[in-house]
């Protein structure tokens, strides 16, 4: 007897068709209005159509309409057959027709459309024309399995009708993936009029293409993500840039956020009437909305989730009772799952990405905050913080705050998860239930512990961490300093020694989630263990549903579980990085207060200082000012003197309101200008730092870089003012350097300008220039406030301070001065001293000695300045500075296209050489098989219903099933500890081979790379290697595993899955394909646009002092909201795109699970084993969880590999010359005399760079003093280079006592020299760390060096004394103090070669003169070479080379060059006595009044 199927098929197919015609004629009439209206303008198209030579219809096309016609005829043939009085399956012939005539018709009107769409000129398929393919392919698919389901069991041979369905299958597939697609392959071509138009409108709105398509979404694209399809578009076909992202919405923007952020704080500020708000309840506000609605969506997603569980009893009791059950009550428990797994997919997808979008908006919020507090941070809290520390704030501490919000939802949907588990439980096995809660609680409390020590391991983490960042920041920082010092050795130990420490707490917190790892895995079994061990004792029978439905609510119960600990771990987390970023948010700021500011027009000072007390630490007893009393008026010029470490900054940063204010008033009236000791310049080209903000006035402009002597370097750059500089303007001299910020202070036209020491960088006619054209010239009219060690720059002043001690010890101008005998002529002698040493040497070699005319000195100016121009900067010049954009910082080495395969196989196979990963794969897969065995046994062995007798007795089953349970536990873990080692041995491997390859870097690669960028690559891309990459590649292959054993599970029931699952694979395959060119870009560029957010925060830091000064705070909160907006684009893109993925792939994954229930229902009784159908259904419900998951994880593993690819990048730049070679060792004394001998040098800083030094050829004897003399930019700084090989000899020999330096290692050349350069750098830590890094020297040794310093009693003072704590970049030391702590070092060193680069600009004459006669007495027996600006300090010398633009152009002893008249130093010694000649009459008038005959060894420096 024939097995006749009810006609529900046909029913449905007919309900079907007739939706689709309805949604056809909406179609048809919005058609037709639109029609009518386009009719209007009718006359204007014609014009656009003249041009159109036109239409070309691709193969796809005349696809489509060949597989129409296949439709069509094969439904047209069906129902010619049915006239024909055909047998067929269905009971109702008139259903059987109508539903062949309504698929006959909808084929008709389909070719109509195609046929109208290349008529129409449409390049996109109609939205229903697509609908009804996918709904047509979903019907072919489940008809076509049902046909051979009834050839097996009807055991006939296949009909026409069958063959013609199976060629319908085919057609419908293809044009499913042309539906997907959308496109409908028609090709239009216009001429060459219309196309220059086109072109033209399209790059004009190209800028304005940016708006987000986000905030204008319609609710469908908002569900399904499709607001993201124009992005794809344009990603599959290119790589993506920056400027093609998408605007983030408005409520997503910097701007929004952070005011938004700011009305929290000032909300919990007025509720608890408090002035420092908690950070935790202004969170809690600035959330809330958005955290809320994302609440909703999870518990709906949670809800629904357990929806399956439920009903598995219910259909394994159908599939049992199918005799007594209607089909239809089958399929209506086959769509109950259905909708419960579309509900839950879209709830979980939008609870998924509303908490990223809640990430985004926190984050955002809180780096502007963290940026904001950092530009007003008082001194005091400035220096408890470093940079560093800061920094990691905003990279660490922000993304593990705002990584809580990712969980944020588990909290709501834990409680709701375990309730609803437990009463399925109840359902199902009664009272048991109360063991599985018992069992849960055990799992949960044993995880709490595990928590809690994680907790203790993170903050270990996160410390560690933040003191290799620090070290790291540091070193690169200052990595010149360690070249020439040889200290690199030192400090890349130091820093391997910080990571070992880090390194042992990440081993021991990746083995504790290990052991998480494997709880999360035996949780089930431990659980279900109870459950139906509590259900045999209670004597409950255990039916193969109820055994089906409890597993999977085992199974259910995992995330519940592990997410418990999980949380506690991420609360914990964000705990310890919420108070760190807390306790920073309430730090002290600089006091609003400290200055006040008064109009002009109420009176006659600008700066008024009245019983001024202030200190750099409040709470020290001992003021750093005391007792100023200080009136200025408009337009005066006041100048600041005194010895090292008197107090002249602090002096002008007690007017900035930058020192703490004990007691007294500062009055200030009108704006300010500040230029600080140390240069401060942006990264950016030289006008913008000039412009610094304001507004491009050319007359303005010029004037003043002319005043600033700025025009003839502008000519000598390649690109003049839109030169870029270098990060810290590691590309510019130090006096090109000082000059940009001068001419940035007069460019602002302010009223008031302070300038610390703005002549000590520059040259001596460099800086008579200055003072004559910028102070005395186009600032003539300003009030300006100049602290100044040069004498000669005093007597032109309206008001001298002597700052001594920190109290201004006298006032007056320069002849009062001079007559008060009380300190002032201490000073001015030793530059007396200096300048008659000069005009000693130089009359004495004479010949004549007439007197020098004025005619003639303005003659000599001519001169000089017409010989000598100045040359190219001599400083480090990366190969990038050739770029004719003028650029040395070039853009972020980025890669494109896919991750290349040597990526992931230098990953895979660097620890053990892979030969873990087998291992790895072999545990996993014995866990999956074990697993799948146990569920499948108590499956097998269950009974069907109550009343039947079980295959095998309760205890063997359930022995069984605990010894699979527990042996696939035990693979987990041994797979979980194996990804663990691999993970972080091969973690350790990358940083270890990026900190050698970085350290070992020539310094071309530090002067064209910001430190932003290697510290984002040793922060959060180590981060990435340490915590997350093994973990996302073993899950690619876990997840493979897992599915490939769903689907073999769900195929031992019903193969006919198959005939879809390949499909649906296939099209999942193309997603990831289609996603994976976008989704990449985006994470790289996500990735690169990070950098300059901590780039420009550190630039910020480290000029907070001088943006403050120029009022510039908002421009800079306003241009860090624009860097995170940078960030934010690709981030929030990248984010979305994965959520766009996922919810497709869980779409078709929710179709095959539909599918396999259909198919369950449909097949007859007796096919199949009811209980293992129930098994397949318990697997099916995560189908739509692992096959999304297998997608996602490898995607998200190619997004994570973007940071092995970064790190591999900087694990192979080219390295300097080896430190030591073994056979080329140098004797142990050498060198002995100290000669060297320059052969032929030539120097060049990259092969397509002109030579910066030529054919230099000369000798330095040994034992002598050598000066080294020339304008700025005429190749001084990279002759000592060349000397360091911090630059290598591109031809000619440099030989050190007859060794030829380019042969012996670096190590072995730099650690014999001795250099005091002319930045001084100190290092985070004590004075003794500072003098004696290396730890060779005794304390009595540093003791001794420290007083020849003048350093002792400043010591000795302090109570730590040796151990005196020393700050990021000693700013807690005065510059002229640690310049004299750089001669501490040359000191200890012993070295028989010293050089001196410019090692005394910043200090005083008196100081100046000290540390020569230090110099002459330690060094008397060494080869000493100076390069100075102060003529005096080289005017003894034995020797003196004169170089300009690269050349030897004069090289002898001084008497022999002054003996000249028309030698080159003799005018320079001219030059520098003319400027003196003012000085002079001052000095012959300090003759009279007090002794010239000071002793300088009796200096005291205060």
């Amino acid at each position: 007897m024939q097995l006749r199927s009810p006609c529900f098929r046909e029913d449905i197919i007919i309900i079907l068709q007739l939706g689709f015609l309805g949604s056809l004629l909406i179609y048809l009439l919005q058609k037709i209005l639109r029609e009518s209206c386009i009719q209007r303008s009718k006359s204007t198209q014609k014009g656009a159509q003249i041009y159109s030579s036109g239409v070309r219809l691709s193969l796809s096309y005349k696809a489509n309409i060949g597989c129409s016609i296949l439709l069509f005829g094969s439904h047209f043939l069906m129902l010619l057959m049915l006239l024909n009085g055909n047998r067929i399956r269905c009971k109702s012939t008139m259903s059987y027709f109508l539903a062949e005539t309504m698929q006959t018709i909808s084929w008709m009107i389909t070719l109509i459309a195609l046929v109208n769409i290349s008529r129409a000129r449409s390049l996109k398929l109609p939205l229903t024309l697509r609908g009804w393919w996918v709904y047509s392919f979903l019907q072919s698919v489940i008809c076509t399995s049902l046909d051979i389901n009834y050839i097996l069991t009807d055991q006939r041979s296949p009909r026409i009708g069958d063959y013609v369905n199976f060629l319908g299958l085919f057609a419908s597939i293809y044009l499913l993936g042309i539906s997907i697609k959308g496109t409908t392959g028609i090709y239009f071509f216009e001429n060459d009029i219309t196309d220059a138009l086109l072109n033209g409108t399209t790059e004009k709105h190209a800028e304005g293409n940016r708006k987000s398509p986000y905030g204008s979404a319609t609710l469908l694209q908002l569900i399904t993500f499709s607001w993201l399809n124009p992005l794809f578009a344009v990603g599959v076909k290119k790589s993506l840039e920056q400027d093609e992202i998408p605007d983030v919405d408005i409520k997503d923007s910097a701007g929004f956020l952070s005011h938004s952020f700011d009305d929290s704080l000032n909300c919990v500020k007025e509720r608890d009437s408090t002035t420092d708000p908690s950070i935790y309840k202004a969170i809690f506000l600035f959330i809330s909305k958005k955290a809320t609605i994302n609440a909703i969506f999870a518990v709906i997603s949670a809800g629904t989730s357990y929806v399956g569980p439920y009903l598995i009893d219910d259909f394994v009791k159908f599939l049992n009772e199918r005799k007594e059950r209607s089909l239809r009550s089958g399929y209506l428990l086959a769509l109950a799952f259905l909708g419960a797994k579309m509900i839950e997919t879209m709830s979980q997808r939008q609870w998924i990405f509303g908490a990223r979008q809640l990430v985004l908006r926190l984050r955002v919020a809180l780096i502007s905050q963290i940026y904001k507090k950092g530009l007003h941070l008082s001194s005091q809290s400035r220096q408890s913080h470093t940079s560093g520390e800061i920094i990691n704030y905003m990279s660490v501490d922000v993304q593990r705050i705002t990584d809580f919000m990712w969980h944020l939802n588990i909290i709501w949907m834990l409680p709701i998860q375990i309730s609803l588990a437990i009463y399925i439980l109840n359902m199902n096995l009664g009272p048991a239930s109360l063991a599985a809660l018992a069992a849960t609680t055990i799992v949960m409390a044993c995880n709490i512990p595990i928590a809690r020590i994680q907790k203790k391991f993170q903050c270990k983490i996160m410390d560690s961490k933040d003191d290799r960042m620090k070290a790291m920041s540091e070193v690169l920082r200052n990595m010149k300093t360690l070249k020439l010092q040889a200290w690199d050795a030192q400090y890349l130990h130091k820093l391997e020694s910080l990571r070992k420490t880090e390194y042992s707490w990440l081993w021991k917190s990746l083995r504790l989630s290990a052991i998480s790892a494997f709880i999360f895995w035996g949780s089930p079994t431990f659980i279900s263990v109870v459950t139906l061990g509590a259900c045999i004792l209670m004597g409950i029978p255990l039916t193969a549903g109820r055994v089906l439905s409890a597993l999977a609510t085992f199974r259910m119960l995992q995330d519940p579980i592990f997410n418990l600990p999980d949380l506690l771990s991420v609360v914990t987390q964000a705990k310890v990085s919420a108070d760190r970023v807390a306790s920073y948010l309430q730090e002290d700021e600089i006091q609003i207060d400290t200055v006040v500011f008064c109009p002009k027009d109420e009176t006659e000072f600008e700066i008024e200082i009245s019983t001024g007390n202030f200190s750099w630490n409040p709470e020290s007893e001992r003021s750093t000012l005391k007792g100023i009393e200080l009136k200025v008026k408009r337009g005066m010029k006041v100048a600041i003197c005194g010895t090292v470490g008197s107090g002249k900054s602090s002096l002008l940063s007690c007017i900035l309101g930058e020192i703490p204010k004990l007691s007294g008033m500062v009055k200030v009236s009108g704006t300010r200008a500040y230029v600080p000791q140390s240069p401060w310049i942006l990264t950016g080209n030289i006008r913008e730092n000039i412009l610094f903000g304001n507004a491009y006035d050319s007359a303005k402009y010029e004037r003043t870089v002319k005043a600033c002597s700025l025009m003839k370097d502008f000519e000598l750059f390649s690109c003049g003012d839109l030169t870029e500089i270098g990060e810290r303007g590691i590309n510019m001299s130090g006096g090109q350097k000082q000059r940009i910020q001068i001419a940035r202070a007069v460019y602002q036209d302010a009223d008031i300008y302070l300038l610390d020491d703005p002549f000590s960088a520059v040259d001596a006619h460099t800086g008579t220039e200055l003072f004559q054209d910028c102070l005395m010239g186009i600032l003539k009219d300003k009030t300006v406030l100049y602290v100044t060690h040069q004498v000669e720059f005093l007597p032109a002043a309206d008001l001298i301070l002597v700052v001594q001690d920190g109290r201004i010890t006298q006032a007056g101008r320069f002849e009062e001065l001079l007559k008060q005998n009380t300190g002032f002529e201490v000073l001015v002698g030793a530059h007396g001293q200096a300048l008659e040493s000069i005009l000693t040497v130089e009359n004495s070699s004479r010949t004549s000695k007439r007197p020098i005319s004025d005619s003639e000195a303005e003659v000599d100016h001519t001169i000089i300045n017409a010989e000598i121009t100045r040359h190219e900067s001599d400083h480090n010049l990366s190969p990038e500075i050739t770029d004719k954009t003028g650029r040395l910082m070039q853009d972020e080495e980025r890669g494109k296209g896919s991750i290349g395969k040597e990526v992931y196989w230098s990953y895979l196979t660097a620890a053990r050489r892979g030969a873990l990963i087998p291992i790895i794969l072999l545990a996993q897969s014995l866990f999956q098989v074990l697993q799948i065995a146990s569920n499948y046994w108590m499956a097998w062995a269950s009974p069907p219903t109550s009343g039947t007798e079980p295959v095998v007795k309760m205890n063997i089953l359930f022995l069984v099933y605990i010894l699979l349970s527990v042996g696939s536990s035990l693979c987990v873990l041994i797979r979980a500890l194996l990804v663990a080692i691999a993970g972080l041995v091969t973690s350790q491997k990358f940083f270890i081979n990026m900190l050698h390859s970085v350290l070992r870097a020539p310094m071309s690669f530090f002067d064209s790379t910001p430190t932003g960028r290697i510290l984002n690559r040793a922060s959060m891309d180590q981060s990435v290697l340490d915590l997350e990459i093994a973990g996302n590649l073993g899950w690619c292959a876990f997840s493979i595993i897992q599915i490939l054993g769903t689907i073999t599970v769900m195929s031992q029931v019903a193969w006919q899955v198959f005939a879809l699952f390949i499909p649906v694979t296939a099209i999942c395959i193309w997603y990831q394909r289609y996603y994976i060119p976008t989704g990449r870009e985006l994470a790289r560029l996500a990735g690169i646009e990070g950098a300059p957010i901590l780039h420009h925060f550190a630039e910020s830091l480290a000029g907070a002092a001088t943006i403050r000064a120029f009022d510039q705070e908002d421009r800079f909160l306003e241009a860090n909201l624009s860097l995170i907006d940078n960030h934010s684009r690709p981030w929030f893109h990248n984010v979305s795109a994965m959520e766009w993925l996922s919810f497709r792939l869980n779409m078709l994954s929710n179709l095959v699970f539909a599918f396999s229930l259909v198919l369950l229902v449909s097949l007859p009784e007796g096919i199949i084993n009811p209980s293992i159908a129930g098994l397949a259904v318990t697997y099916g419900l995560n189908l739509n969880v692992l096959q999304a998951s297998v997608i996602w994880n490898m995607c998200n593993a190619e997004n994570k590999m973007i940071s092995v690819e970064r790190i591999l990048q900087y694990s192979k730049i080219t390295s300097e010359a080896p430190l030591i070679i073994e056979e080329c060792r140098p004797p142990s004394n050498w060198p002995q005399a100290g000669t060297i001998c320059f052969k032929n040098l030539q120097i060049r800083y990259a092969e397509h760079l002109p030579s910066v030094l030529k054919n230099i050829t000369c000798k330095f004897p040994g034992r002598k003093k050598v000066g080294v003399v020339g304008r700025t930019g005429s190749g001084k700084s990279t002759l000592i280079q060349a000397i360091f090989r911090i630059v290598e000899p591109r031809e000619g020999t440099i030989e050190i006592d007859d060794v030829d330096i380019c042969k012996i290692g670096l190590h072995d050349l730099r650690s014999r020299l001795s250099i005091i350069p002319q930045d001084p750098t100190m290092f985070e830590g004590t004075v003794r760390g500072n003098l004696d890094p290396l730890e060779k020297y005794s304390d009595n040794e540093v003791w001794k060096v420290l007083d020849k310093c003048q350093l002792g009693d400043i010591i000795r003072a302090k109570k730590e004394k040796l151990d005196t704590t020393v700050v990021e970049n000693g700013e807690n030391w005065s510059v002229g103090q640690r310049q004299l702590f750089c001669l501490g070092r040359a000191l200890l060193k012993k070295s028989s070669i010293l050089v001196l680069d410019e090692a005394t600009a910043s200090v005083d004459s008196a100081t100046d003169g000290l540390i020569q006669k230090i110099i002459r007495q330690e060094f008397k027996n060494c080869t000493v070479i100076t390069i100075a600006h102060r003529i005096h300090t080289v005017i003894d010398s034995d020797l003196v080379l004169v170089l300009s633009e690269g050349t030897v152009v004069e090289y002898d002893t001084p008497a022999k060059l002054l003996e000249r008249e028309d030698s080159f130093f003799s005018k320079l010694i001219k030059e520098y006595s003319l400027r003196s000649q003012s000085f002079n009459s001052f000095a012959n008038l300090q003759n009279t009044c007090c002794n010239t005959n000071l002793e300088i060894s009796n200096i005291q420096v205060k």
